[in-house]
């Protein structure tokens, strides 16, 4: 019996929060969205990833090229790099892609409704991204609230609990805590650009890269890609 299902992306923060569930739930399922993202390169290396771990793994497609709105899913909008994202703070950036993980969380409730499973682990977290509306504390909870009331938990005792293990902590404590626990960082994608290879100008690179020069660590991602040729 499955009992906690992990969105999962391969990104540092969601890779980090499928160690920490499988420590903390054992037997998980791994979420992972195909939402027209320019970067699906992420995708396949969840895919690796989880079979690795020998991880169940369900591939859901909801296509948000359709709303727009984001660089992330409409190529005629630039991925803005670090510096430009640092000077508009106040707003959300270009990077963030409309209710994304409201639409993630809802299809989660969903599929764990379906599969008896109440416990919906996320990587969110606010620090190094506070502009992202919905990594926010106070929407994880209004979305806990809201699904609960709308699903079959309301008839039931059992209610569903999204846990946010890492929402107040900083790219470099996410990664230390994973590295605790175990986990592998070489196949994980942080970059927006759509490869890869890391752009190294993009907001997620550079907070990466930031991150692993604070623990003072080579990035694993650099290493398999040095060792692979391929940097």
């Amino acid at each position: 019996m499955i009992q906690a299902v992990v969105l999962f992306s391969s990104g540092i923060d969601s890779t980090t929060a499928l160690y920490w569930a499988l420590d903390h739930f054992g037997a998980i399922q791994a979420l992972t969205f195909d939402y027209g993202q320019r970067h699906v390169v992420e995708i396949l290396h969840a895919e690796r990833i989880a079979r690795h771990l020998k991880i169940p793994q369900t591939i859901i497609r909801a296509d948000l090229k359709q709303i727009g709105g984001s660089s992330l899913t409409d190529p005629a909008v630039p991925v803005p790099d670090y510096e430009h994202i640092a000077h508009a703070a106040g707003i959300p950036p270009t990077t963030y892609v409309p209710f994304r993980n409201g639409i993630f969380l809802s299809l989660a409730a969903a599929w764990a409704e379906v599969n008896n499973c109440s416990e919906i682990v996320c990587g969110f977290n606010v620090i190094d991204s506070p502009e992202y509306p919905d990594t926010r504390k106070s929407f994880v909870t209004a979305m806990q609230k809201a699904i609960n009331i709308g699903s079959k938990a309301s008839f039931d005792q059992k209610k569903f609990t999204i846990h946010i293990p890492f929402i107040d902590m900083k790219k470099s404590e996410i990664i230390e805590a994973g590295l605790a626990l175990g986990a592998d960082y070489s196949y994980s994608i942080s970059c927006y650009a759509g490869q890869e290879i890391p752009c190294g100008e993009c907001s997620s690179c550079q907070l990466r890269q930031k991150a692993w020069e604070k623990i003072g660590i080579q990035d694993p991602l650099h290493v398999r890609l040095m060792r692979e040729g391929k940097l």
